[in-house]
């Protein structure tokens, strides 16, 4: 029965199904399709609020929507689902924020070895029933790919815009969310549904 559980859940994940509708308690059976949305929201809000502080403020402003923004964006939705909803990466701004679980960091991984395979980065993901001393969790994470405009914050040391390099020592003086380079795995989404 659990065979056929997981089968079902793979094709779901490969179909591509609508959301259903916002969950607001745990969930008896995972629901990927809900946080692939939920992935999405999140996305959509944060890349509309850094692409219009860039436009009015530039880097610097950008990185405060990073430090001010996001973590109360991932806090509504986390609160509006029920569920765990952040950023992570293993090479982390912030040190309090977005270090991954070992979940996490082995998914991290298997995105790293796929995209090396020759699989893109957009679009990757991975969701899976997971069993944690506390219960059970549908774990979901989608790849973030560095992208252009993120070089300005995120990129090499000649990529830094000197006002986000300056910045960045103030705000994040343990700072290790440098160094990518268009096209590199920078983190994931990840959610963390847990399951009746």
């Amino acid at each position: 029965m659990r065979r056929q559980w997981q089968l079902g859940l793979s094709l779901t994940l490969l179909g591509g199904i609508g959301m259903a509708g916002p969950v607001l308690a745990a969930e008896a059976e995972p629901k990927p399709e809900q946080a692939r949305q939920t992935v999405k929201a999140l996305m959509d809000e944060l890349s509309g609020e850094l692409e219009a502080a860039m436009a009015s403020g530039g880097p610097a402003e950008a990185i405060d929507v990073c430090v001010e923004r996001a973590p109360e964006i991932t806090a509504r939705l986390s609160r509006e689902k029920g569920w765990r909803v952040t950023r992570v990466s293993d090479q982390v701004r912030d040190p309090l924020l977005g270090m991954p679980d070992a979940w996490e960091q082995r998914t991290l991984a298997q995105f790293r070895a796929r995209h090396s395979d020759g699989e893109s980065l957009k679009g990757m993901s991975r969701g899976e029933v997971v069993s944690e001393p506390n219960g059970d969790y549908y774990r979901y994470m989608q790849a973030i790919p560095m992208q252009k405009v993120c070089t300005n914050c995120h990129g090499t040391e000649d990529e830094l815009a000197p006002a986000a390099r300056e910045t960045l020592a103030e705000r994040y003086p343990h700072d290790e969310g440098t160094g990518y380079e268009v096209g590199d795995l920078r983190g994931a989404f990840s959610i963390k549904q847990p399951l009746e």
